[in-house]
């Protein structure tokens, strides 16, 4: 993960979390979201595509107990239907390549012998039984969309210099991407989740918002009408277990 390591009923609306430790659960998850995003960008994936596919497998184990499936048979499952969801398709070859160098470091490709094709045939498999289990319910509505959006009203309410001495947007970006090494993608609504990063950023680097005191309302609400600090709040809560984990886990 890079870089910005912060301190500091409804839908995404319970009170914050910063002083529980992550699950062991969330933990296990984190390793193979990690592998899923690594694997993606070796496999040229966009950012888009690996956020689905943490998403199908994320949503996935909400519903099978975690020792249920392989862990990484499900992950490049994930991939593999992420790739059709969003039209980048991947060869199932590749995948299987990439995961192969990722926990053999150095090796040469597989042969393909029967220990490929038996590979290759579970992975399709296990997709087919994704599928079943989400009820083909695997396209998702991202916060990237809302980002790029905020990032650019949010550009034009700083003056200039504010804006170009800190990196807003690159550490906005990269909280978003480390966000799906949990579930925060499934637990809160994906403008929230946009703002959160972006309130976040600007609280690293000690920003504020223009004419914040006088407004009638906060910056934040006015991106998201239904928003409200505790929710803002918790997703930065589950963040920060986020980071924790990546100080934690080899």
């Amino acid at each position: 993960m890079e870089a910005v390591r912060p301190d500091g009923g409804e839908r995404g609306t319970a009170a914050p979390r910063a002083e529980e430790r992550p699950a062991p659960e969330a933990r296990v998850h984190f390793r193979v979201t990690r592998f899923i995003m690594e694997a993606g960008v070796k496999l040229g994936m966009q950012s888009i595509p690996i956020a689905t596919a943490c998403t199908i497998y994320h949503k996935f184990f909400c519903e099978i107990n975690l020792d249920a499936y392989d862990l990484y048979l499900v992950a490049m499952s994930s991939i593999y239907l992420a790739g059709k969801v969003e039209e980048q398709h991947l060869r199932t070859r590749d995948i299987i390549n990439v995961s192969h160098r990722y926990f053999n470091p150095g090796s040469e490709p597989l042969e393909l012998d029967s220990r490929f094709w038996e590979l290759r045939d579970s992975i399709v498999q296990c997709e087919l039984l994704m599928l079943r289990v989400l009820r083909f319910q695997v396209s998702f509505q991202h916060p990237h969309k809302y980002l790029l959006h905020y990032l650019i009203s949010l550009k034009n309410w700083l003056n200039r210099y504010s804006w170009q001495r800190t990196p807003i947007s690159v550490t906005a970006w990269a909280l978003l991407r480390d966000s799906y090494h949990g579930g925060l993608c499934l637990r809160f609504q994906a403008q929230h989740l946009a703002v959160a990063v972006l309130y976040l950023a600007l609280q690293v680097y000690g920003v504020e918002v223009p004419a914040e005191g006088e407004a009638e309302k906060p910056w934040w609400q006015v991106f998201s009408d239904d928003l409200t600090k505790p929710i803002i709040d918790n997703i930065v809560s589950d963040l920060i277990q986020i980071y924790t984990m990546d100080t934690e886990i080899p």
